[in-house]
């Protein structure tokens, strides 16, 4: 039986800091240089050789790179120096659809070539100097049932370490392919006629709507793959369900494509959790039996040295109302930690219990090695919507700080399980706002003040994890509960840096609400007692926002210590608006998901896209932007700004060809189609 771990964190004391004087101080000095030496040699730091060889850089899922080029001295003269269409000329053949809006696509870059999956499903091969098309991959068309769809976020890159065999990891459609990366070819003894179809190999039979956008993972000689099923609705209109498929994450083997395991995400039969899946009433059996999701919509994290990779699992069906599956609901909301060569447990951590907020967690863990009061720990930190950062030694799955089981409210709701108490982290603090009070809401004038108030008075509110309520339609009723952070975030896929050589977390977060109301379906094909209805942005005063600022922030945490260091405003915001103006303010940041680039001296963020987005009704001025910034990784200052074609819709990256640095972005707006842009120095 694998070792688990719970939410106990008894084992967890307060930790003293860091500070010496004298000798101690002196020796501290000579040992934290020495951790930094260390850290340049761990899982974290693999393939940052000038090269971006998997969505999140490594398998750490850094997102950071050593590259030094691009400085503070010189970041003003970026220029874009080529740009190319998320649907090449050359993958169209003739196809007329136009690129989408909001391409989520991060390149890999290998060999001085880019790969890119593309906005018709296909996967291509660029000159990374030039952006120019090496190879297409275009294979016959495949039947209806197994065509294409679109881009996913990324790809997954593998290569022999004894031969030159170097591969190209992909999903396209509902099939896992690998290609030749120097050819485009595929490989005709990889699964069947050289593709894998991921709707076979479920233990709950084959899964007909099986789709998912992240990337795939590359560790230890085995491709990680989650899934994104269809089927689970939630809302009131469509046919809500308490059953659901499943969200089980499963390896395959790089070479063959043979199914090597499979995890499932609701434990079945005598799996450790099913007792977590209780019987409701009513039902003649527990709910493990038929609840799905629970799935991994974003790509996974792995230390090749421990063998060991690191899922971010999300909500179970179905998000708002939970009466048809009582109990805690592990491993929804979970982080977990398998064996990657056998998918066998080793720990886990249950963020949420019970769900019903939709905090699932929407990013890559960032693994990385810190020191905490002189304790060196191969850490695992992972940041969740609800806008906590968890931090877990990644070997044993014990927290590096206490996390506390805290009261939260309960509610009202005919047939709802409550769970008593959800997991508070006591250290780092949390990067955005949590949960709404009166004090939150905008204040710029005593007007918009006293408007606030009024929106504010149509909604059930509290503390985080105030839960869903139902839709009360009389005068004077509440509209639901009004969320905060929403569904959205907090952090999202966007994620977060981490810079291996100081052990400083860097998190986007974008600061969202959501009114959420339950009422009884509609749909004839629903089973549900309850569902979702409303599911809206609460619009604040004048068309501004209905709480504070920052809307869009960067928040950096020194995960030696636990501390934030500094926080900045992401963009201008609404600081025009007609109503504040006169007032002069500062940033107020802009309030959509935003991925950041990590280099040796500075941050890069953009400011997301006003496309393709869940998002509010649009405020004044609208969300996203398209301003691309460099900031001081040390002080959250801006160092140099450049505006691009549209806002950035997916993760940058970096890297070198014949001794030049490049940026790649993928941008996009509400009126121009996404493309892949590179800037350079000149």
């Amino acid at each position: 039986m694998p070792t688990t771990h719970g939410l106990d964190s008894s084992c967890c004391t307060d930790r003293q800091g860091l500070a010496g004087s004298g000798r101690t101080g002196r020796a501290m000095v000579v040992v934290l240089a020495t951790v930094c030496v260390v850290l340049m040699a761990t899982p974290a730091a693999e393939a940052q050789d000038g090269e971006w060889r998997a969505y999140g850089a490594d398998t750490a899922s850094t997102k950071y790179s050593p590259l030094d080029q691009i400085t503070r001295d010189n970041v003003d003269d970026l220029r874009i120096v080529w740009r190319q269409s998320t649907i090449p000329d050359e993958v169209r053949q003739g196809n007329t659809m136009r690129a989408p809006v909001a391409s989520q696509n991060a390149p890999l870059m290998v060999g001085g070539r880019l790969y890119v999956s593309t906005g018709l499903g296909a996967v291509a091969a660029l000159d990374a100097t030039t952006g120019a098309v090496d190879w297409v991959d275009q294979p016959p068309r495949e039947e209806p049932s197994r065509r294409r769809g679109g881009a996913t976020r990324g790809l997954g890159y593998w290569n022999d370490p004894d031969g030159d065999d170097e591969r190209i990891i992909a999903l396209i459609g509902a099939s896992l392919v690998a290609l030749n990366a120097q050819t485009g070819e595929r490989y005709p003894d990889f699964g069947e006629a050289g593709e894998v179809d991921l709707r076979q190999g479920f233990d709950r039979g084959p899964v007909e709507g099986f789709r998912w956008q992240s990337a795939p993972l590359v560790a230890n000689d085995v491709i990680i793959v989650g899934s994104f099923v269809a089927g689970d609705y939630t809302n009131a209109s469509m046919p809500a369900t308490k059953a659901g498929v499943p969200g089980d994450v499963r390896g395959f083997d790089v070479r063959t494509g043979e199914q090597l395991w499979i995890f499932h995400t609701v434990p079945q039969n005598e799996e450790p959790g099913t007792e977590t899946w209780l019987t409701p009433v009513n039902e003649d059996r527990p709910s493990w039996e038929y609840t799905g999701a629970a799935n991994m919509w974003s790509t996974p994290s792995a230390d090749e040295e421990l063998g060991y990779v690191y899922l971010p699992l999300t909500s179970a069906t179905n998000d708002y109302y939970g009466g048809h599956r009582p109990g805690g609901n592990l491993f929804a909301e979970t982080l977990v930690c398998l064996d990657t060569k056998t998918g066998e447990l080793v720990w886990h951590f249950q963020a949420v219990h019970h769900g019903l907020w939709d905090y699932d967690f929407p990013a890559a863990p960032n693994l990385v090695d810190i020191t905490v009061d002189g304790r060196p720990i191969k850490a695992v930190a992972i940041v969740s919507k609800q806008a906590f950062t968890y931090v877990f030694d990644r070997a044993t799955g014990e927290p590096v700080w206490p996390i506390e089981e805290r009261p939260v409210p309960s509610g009202d709701v005919p047939g709802e399980w409550y769970a008593p108490t959800q997991p508070f982290p006591t250290r780092p603090e949390p990067f955005d706002t949590q949960g709404v009070s009166v004090d939150d809401l905008i204040d710029f004038t005593p007007e918009l003040r006293q408007e606030a108030l009024e929106i504010l008075s149509n909604y059930v509110y509290g503390p985080i994890f105030t839960p869903p309520t139902l839709i009360d339609d009389r005068p004077g009723g509440k509209k639901g509960t009004l969320q905060m952070p929403g569904t959205s975030g907090g952090a999202n896929w966007s994620g977060a840096a981490m810079d291996p050589e100081t052990g400083i977390l860097y998190i986007t977060s974008h600061h969202s609400q959501v009114f959420v109301g339950l009422v009884e379906p509609d749909h004839p094909r629903s089973d549900v007692t309850l569902a979702r209805k409303e599911y809206k942005f609460a619009q604040g005063p004048q068309g501004l926002p209905l709480f504070k600022p920052p809307y869009g922030r960067i928040v950096a945490i020194d995960l030696n210590t636990g501390e934030t260091l500094w926080t900045a405003a992401n963009g201008d915001g609404p600081r025009d608006h007609p109503a504040i103006r006169h007032l002069n303010l500062p940033p107020l940041g802009q309030g959509y998901k935003a991925s950041p680039l990590l280099t040796k001296s500075l941050l890069f963020v953009g400011e997301g896209a006003r496309a393709g987005a869940v998002a509010p009704p649009l405020l004044w001025g609208g969300i996203g932007g398209k301003m691309f910034r460099a900031y001081d990784k040390a002080t959250g200052e801006v160092v140099g700004e450049l505006e691009l074609p549209g806002g950035t819709t997916a993760a940058p990256i970096t890297y070198t060809v014949d001794g030049k640095q490049y940026i790649v972005v993928t941008v996009g707006w509400e009126d121009m189609p996404s493309e892949y842009v590179a800037l350079a120095l000149p």
